[in-house]
């Protein structure tokens, strides 16, 4: 420890008046730990005049998180005389008065006069030097975990410097490499030397180049890259190093173009075998070195040519109604074990014995052949490569079958999903019940078979407090009640009655000969079913519905007047207590009053601002940012209460005031936007939905402009959400709005993708730049190949159009991870956190942002793990933490 000794003889005037010209900052303290010099390099650095600090406690100098402990810190040293600051120096961070953050180097002396025992600090202002220190170690670790490849050579353009992808990627050591002509280790048999040229004359002249070129790794594989070379030159205009940055295209020069060829022929309704000639000949163009064949496997195991346009016209044929097996050659055992299967050598496979001599006479040494699966497993079809001498696939070759195994798939499923469209379009997908449209198909008939003397009954059943149970134990736990709820509502149907589930909560069972009377027996009987509480989400949950009973030809004798009557006496139900039934009379008719005052209520609410906005965040999976927000209308009413959207969308589009409210959240949207941008909160975009209705507007683009305008926000700042009606709606108006708002710059989204009949051609030449994947199929994409492969499908086709794609209702963890995996770009849901109030979302946004900050420290810390700390680092940790 470093200790100066004064007698009370001495004076140090002399020592003050020499530190008051020193170019660091002096700061000396009393015994007290009071600030009793502060010298005018101390006032520049702290920016506070010394008549602020001069007798103050020292501790106002260092930053807030130490404060409390500062003194303390002192004492200890004081006392004992052990220490880490006094007589070395340290980097500290410092809070100027401005709040600005800066970085001091501190070295410390401890001096004791007449037994009192003092400090003097100097602090130098190194916050240029830490800064440019902490540029270049970010800048060095980018070098080091970027996926791409980089190089640096020398003025000879040998290799000095290459990262960890380059020596991955490539296959060679850092010896193997440094000291070498890049040339000498990648180009190769198929290398352009005319790029090569290319490349070294633009950085002789010391241009930047960017070329795409063939490649090779020290194994010999074909790699296609994208090389973007910078020259650096000295101070005489000599080169001084080239850097090289290579990013590997293959698959998105190839793969990408294929799939997308694939795709547009599926969307165009090719016929399949079109459809898989084109797919042979174009992965024969990207790998000369194969001839490929796709054969399809039926229901009885027996497989059935579909294309292969190179290979013999009688091995085809031969090839048809042959049973698969085990000793099958490579197709036949590839599609009865369901893994690939690989002959190196045709001539000398023991299954290929009683099949090889057409491949051989043909010139085809080796087959490599995958199977093709359904969503279910199933072994659907098989696709081959056969080479012309006798080896295995290279890495290219795995990449390419792949993809060809998944459009084979999507391909040969097609016609089985279009059949599971359909039937998704007559029933619900959570419950498995038909659906609104189904329920009045059937009824219809029933009416249409019953007999005079016999009765219809509908029970409208309608789920009490169902709402409370999605807002606090959130919608997977909602889902699950509703499943429970099915299957005890079926438990209470005969033969021949029908149980629906019109959306949301509601249900309407019909009953075959059934009147007034006995339809309320059965609506006692799940009363009383219904209230068993169920188990949901880890609590016990209450369930009850509020009935109501129509009767046919008694109370009406058309669906929609049955289901008309049946939801005024469940209000009527609903009324009364709940949990219990009413059967429809003429009275209830006062029903229509009611609609009528929410109509009114609504009206007032949209004249007079009573409608607000809630924000749900939508998440970026490849690291957690922020993608945007959905803006979501709530509306409040004082004495109707809270008006879920499931119940005022609905209403106001009947009403005529749906193209209101999607005006109005437009402009309230923008306007908030522009509040958290003045306020320094980072929203990189809101979404807002907009009725079809909207898009025959010709005046919307204008409505549009003029709110981004008014609000100062850039066009690439709105997205509008639209459903599959307006993209399959064939007027014409309605697609020049689209053009007209898309040529503004702001975003079209696709809403609820996947749920309706959109039309694939129709979708590529349309202005979308996101797909919305409905949340209808989270639920269970963890466990249900179908819903997994709906998905699948969509993000596939978002990708091949070049759209974002952003998956809704997702809830877990799981799901995220499943979503990330297969390509989605953007989350939102309560995983994250549910439709949030401005100021609600706010606070999210800070918790979220500072989160965030934390995971990328961590990774920085994890990456640095294996260096010594600098000392600045250690200064941070509190004296009783650090050693």
């Amino acid at each position: 420890m470093h200790t100066d000794s004064y007698n009370s003889g001495e004076t140090p005037e002399f020592l003050l008046a020499a530190l008051e010209q020193a170019i660091d900052a002096v700061v000396i303290i009393d015994s007290n730990n009071n600030v009793t010099h502060f010298n005018a390099a101390a006032e520049r650095l702290w920016g506070y005049s010394r008549d602020e600090v001069l007798g103050r406690n020292v501790s106002c100098l260092v930053p807030a998180h130490i404060q409390a402990h500062h003194n303390g810190y002192i004492e200890a040293n004081r006392a004992t005389g052990v220490n880490r600051i006094v007589g070395t120096s340290r980097e500290v961070k410092i809070t100027r008065k401005d709040g600005v953050e800066i970085w001091g180097a501190l070295s410390m002396s401890r001096v004791a006069i007449d037994n009192e025992i003092i400090y003097m600090g100097f602090v130098r202002d190194v916050t240029v030097e830490v800064r440019q220190r902490e540029a270049l170690a970010l800048h060095a670790l980018v070098a080091a975990r970027t996926t791409r490849m980089v190089i640096v050579t020398d003025h000879e353009r040998r290799i000095a410097y290459g990262n960890e992808a380059f020596f991955r990627v490539f296959g060679y050591t850092a010896s193997e490499s440094i000291g070498r002509l890049p040339s000498e280790l990648l180009a190769g048999r198929y290398t352009d030397q005319a790029t090569l040229e290319r490349l070294r004359r633009q950085t002789e002249l010391g241009n930047d180049v960017e070329e795409e070129i063939l490649v090779y790794t020290k194994a010999g594989s074909e790699i296609w890259v994208s090389a973007a070379i910078s020259a650096v030159s000295d101070g005489q205009g000599k080169l001084k190093n080239l850097v090289m940055l290579l990013t590997d295209i293959t698959e998105g020069k190839q793969l990408q173009s294929l799939q997308r060829h694939v795709l547009e022929a599926l969307a165009l309704e090719t016929p399949i075998r079109d459809v898989f000639d084109m797919l042979c000949r174009r992965v024969e163009i990207i790998a000369p070195d194969v001839v490929s064949s796709v054969l399809r496997v039926d229901g009885d195991g027996l497989v059935h040519p579909l294309a292969g346009p190179n290979l013999p016209a009688g091995y085809c044929l031969a090839l048809d109604g042959l049973a698969i097996g085990p000793d099958v050659g490579s197709c036949g055992a590839a599609a009865a074990l369901g893994v690939p299967v690989l002959a190196q050598d045709i001539a000398t496979d023991s299954r290929w014995l009683p099949y090889k001599d057409m491949p051989l006479a043909a010139g085809l040494r080796a087959c490599w052949s995958s199977p093709i699966k359904a969503r279910d497993g199933r072994v659907i079809g098989t696709f081959a490569f056969y080479f012309r001498e006798a080896r295995a696939p290279n890495h290219w070759h795995q990449k390419i079958v792949d993809a060809c195994v998944h459009l084979c798939a999507l391909a040969i499923e097609r016609e089985e999903s279009r059949n599971q469209i359909a039937r998704l379009a007559y029933h619900d997908m959570l419950t498995g019940l038909p659906n609104r449209a189904h329920l009045r198909q059937l009824t219809e008939q029933a009416i249409e078979d019953c007999p005079a003397d016999e009765h219809i009954a509908l029970i409208f059943i309608d789920l009490d407090h169902f709402k409370d149970v999605n807002d606090t134990l959130g919608h997977s736990v909602g889902d699950e009640l509703l499943v429970g709820v099915t299957q005890r509502l079926m438990g209470q149907t005969r033969p021949g009655d029908v149980l629906s589930r019109l959306g949301g909560d509601e249900f309407i069972l019909m009953l075959s000969n059934c009147d007034a009377e006995g339809a309320a027996t059965i609506a006692r009987r799940i009363t009383d079913v219904l209230a068993v509480p169920m188990r949901l989400g880890g609590r016990t949950v209450p369930v009850s519905a509020s009935m109501g009973i129509s009767v046919y030809p008694d109370n009406a004798t058309d669906i929609d007047s049955l289901m008309k009557h049946a939801d005024a006496a469940m209000y009527k139900a609903k009324q009364a207590g709940r949990s219990t039934h009413r059967v429809f009379t003429v009275d209830m008719n006062v029903m229509a009053e009611q609609r009528l005052t929410y109509v009114t209520a609504l009206r007032s609410a949209i004249a007079q601002g009573h409608l607000k906005l809630h924000y749900q965040p939508q998440i970026r999976t490849d690291g957690g940012a922020l993608y945007g927000v959905e803006a979501l209308a709530r509306w409040y009413d004082p004495v109707l209460g809270e008006v879920p959207p499931s119940k005022f969308i609905p209403l106001a589009e009947e009403c005529g005031l749906i193209e209101q409210i999607g005006i109005w959240s437009m402009r309230e949207a923008c306007r908030q936007i522009a509040l958290w941008r003045n306020a320094g909160l980072d929203v990189p975009c809101v979404s807002v939905n907009l009725s079809p209705l909207n898009f025959h507007n010709a005046n919307l683009a204008t409505v549009v402009a003029g709110a981004i305008q008014e609000n100062g926000l850039s066009p690439e700042t709105l997205m509008l959400e639209i459903t599959e009606g307006v993209i399959l709606d064939e007027n014409s108006a309605a697609v020049r709005t689209m053009d007209e708002v898309r040529k503004l710059g702001v975003g079209l989204s696709l809403d609820d993708f996947g749920t309706g009949y959109s039309s694939l051609s129709r979708l590529a030449h349309l202005p979308i730049r996101e797909l919305k994947i409905d949340r209808s199929f989270m639920n269970n994409i963890e466990t249900d190949a179908g819903a997994r492969a709906i998905t699948t499908a969509v993000i596939r086709v978002g990708q091949s159009l070049k759209m974002s794609v952003v998956a809704e209702g997702v809830e877990t963890e799981g799901q995220r991870r499943l979503l990330a995996e297969l390509g989605c770009d953007v989350v939102q849901g309560f995983l994250h956190a549910p439709a949030l109030a401005p100021v609600d979302f706010e606070r999210w946004l800070i918790q979220h942002c500072v989160a965030q900050a934390y995971a990328l420290l961590r990774e920085v810390g994890r990456s640095l793990s294996t260096t010594r700390l600098p000392e600045r680092t250690l200064s941070r940790v509190p004296a009783s933490q650090s050693g």
